[in-house]
């Protein structure tokens, strides 16, 4: 089992037991267990599709002699009316797991289609859109997987695998200097793996940075730039470093960021401003 797939496990165990607890009352009241039965999801609202493999492989966890039948792929466009996907299996299966699916699959449609939103927002220039940890709490596996079904790039996943100075970061080190130099010491000494990317706030620090972090810091964050700013620190950086925009990005300015040449912009409202999309899970009777 890869690490995605041991991730999705916990979550989806941990996410039945909140739903069911005890026993799924309801269905073990009116339909025998052994029953089998088929449903079908159904796309009740324009956008881009996302979690079809991530509902197999729920009602695979649950019943692995489920079968399941893919209409439409994750990252297609969907429109009202199509189906995405059949399954047919043990009745029980389907109905536990019916409101978890179709929970991760109108949270991650809807982050997937405002996504490519903005990933249409950046054709013909090059710019990388990236995520950010502004997920909901225990669930930022499929967000994040949901931004990259809709063509945008995961940035660091946790506190874990890669090192970014932010602002009290750099505040309570007493400096970005001197917080990048310790960082630097600690990744040689302890995680050699670790890349670490340094937040700025004024040009001032850019030009600190230059002066001071080759071979230490790999990208430079400017943070809440405008995007004259932004244009005036990537000449300023000259290549030396990876570049990223963040803090007040959106849909009728991202292009401005782009115009500006960074390599990359991030957005936290992919993720935080993304509206859940229609879809349901409709009952099969099989004759």
């Amino acid at each position: 089992m890869n690490h995605f797939d041991e991730h999705l496990q916990i979550l989806v165990t941990a996410a039945l037991k909140e739903d069911i607890g005890e026993g799924d009352h309801s269905t073990l009241s009116c339909i025998p267990k052994d029953q089998k039965g088929k449903a079908v999801l159904k796309i009740k609202q324009n956008g881009v599709l996302a979690g079809v493999a991530i509902a197999q492989k729920i009602f695979s966890m649950q019943d692995p002699d489920a079968v399941f039948t893919i209409h439409k792929l994750d990252g297609d466009a969907m429109h009202e009316g199509e189906t995405a996907f059949e399954v047919t299996a043990s009745i029980h299966t389907i109905l536990s797991c019916e409101r978890l699916v179709l929970n991760c699959m109108q949270r991650m449609s809807g982050i997937a289609t405002l996504t490519r939103q903005y990933t249409e927002q950046l054709k013909g220039y090059n710019t990388g859109l990236l995520d950010t940890r502004k997920t909901t709490p225990n669930f930022r596996l499929l967000e994040k997987e949901a931004v990259r079904i809709g063509g945008g790039v995961n940035h660091r996943f946790g506190l874990y695998d890669m090192i970014m100075l932010k602002d009290n970061h750099i505040d309570y080190a007493g400096g970005i200097i001197q917080a990048i130099d310790k960082a630097h010491d600690y990744v040689t000494q302890y995680h050699p793996h670790l890349k670490i990317e340094v937040e700025t706030r004024t040009l001032t620090e850019v030009e600190l940075v230059c002066a001071n972090a080759m071979g230490k810091v790999f990208r430079i964050m400017l943070d809440n730039f405008t995007p004259e700013q932004v244009k005036q620190a990537v000449e300023l950086i000259n290549g030396r470093f990876e570049t990223e925009a963040s803090g007040g990005i959106h849909l009728q300015n991202i292009q401005a960021y782009a115009a500006a040449n960074v390599d990359y912009v991030s957005v936290g409202g992919l993720i935080h401003q993304a509206q859940s999309l229609d879809l349901s899970l409709k009952a099969v009777i099989i004759t």
